[in-house]
């Protein structure tokens, strides 16, 4: 069985740690340190300790290895769309032709938490109504409905948890978001994303540069654990073996 808690702090761990890593070797490559966060921002490699971690669950579950995807090439991680051509995921699972499950895995680390969010908010919720769109067109042959989850690991910092003003030269925005910091919007975002059902489940998590070095990290809601997420998937992935041993049986 996988251990999740010391699981979940090596994931952590690696996060900060690739970042560091990429952003000293931009700097001695092009002679100095990093400019505006591209280096840690392009490495492309970050999440890759969440990924395998939900890899190693999914295994754990009964889905057989080769049906779990997680890397890139040769386009191992991409759907069709209904609004786009295609899209890639960072992770599906595909059991006997059934696409099961996808998930996107997905970070923020300062200065820009403003215009990075209201990014990120529309390239989830884009992102899960393009895939229940092809989904209900047929795009994914006979498959039942898939599991979608979604992570986000947002760096805990002044600018991401102190309060923050918004416009509203028009109209009145929804009383929540008013004096909400980044990462009360975040915590809004993952909430809805589920009550909405655009996602089967989301997580959130919440990590200091510093201490995210050693793992440390916290989980401002319940609701958006990732023990929560895991127990979702998993619970879809143990139908989906069971399922496989009856036809294996038949």
């Amino acid at each position: 069985m996988v251990d999740l808690d010391s699981a979940l702090r090596e994931a952590v761990k690696h996060f900060w740690q690739t970042r560091r890593r990429q952003r000293e070797q931009q700097g001695v490559a092009g002679g100095e340190k990093d400019r505006g966060h591209r280096a840690a921002v392009t490495g492309g490699s970050q999440m890759d300790g969440f990924v395998r971690l939900v890899h190693d669950v999914l295994v754990d579950r009964g889905i057989p290895e080769p049906g779990v995807y997680h890397q890139r090439k040769r386009g191992g991680v991409v759907l069709p769309g209904f609004f786009r051509p295609t899209k890639q995921w960072d992770l599906l699972v595909l059991v006997k032709g059934n696409l099961l499950a996808t998930m996107e895995f997905k970070s923020q680390v300062g200065p820009s938490f403003g215009n990075n969010f209201n990014n990120r908010a529309e390239e989830a919720v884009g992102s899960s109504k393009d895939l229940w769109t092809a989904y209900r067109e047929g795009a994914f042959g006979c498959s039942p409905q898939p599991w979608l989850g979604y992570l986000m690991l947002l760096e805990e910092a002044p600018g991401s948890t102190r309060p923050v003003r918004v416009d509203e030269p028009h109209y009145e925005v929804f009383e929540e978001f008013r004096d909400a910091s980044y990462a009360d919007r975040y915590r809004l975002l993952c909430r809805r994303l589920v009550r909405e059902r655009l996602y089967d489940a989301a997580c959130l998590i919440l990590s200091d540069t510093e201490a995210g070095l050693h793992g440390e990290y916290r989980e401002p809601c319940a609701e958006l654990s990732f023990r929560r997420l895991i127990a979702s998937l998993g619970a879809r992935a143990a139908e989906h073996a069971r399922a496989l041993e009856d036809d294996q049986a038949g």
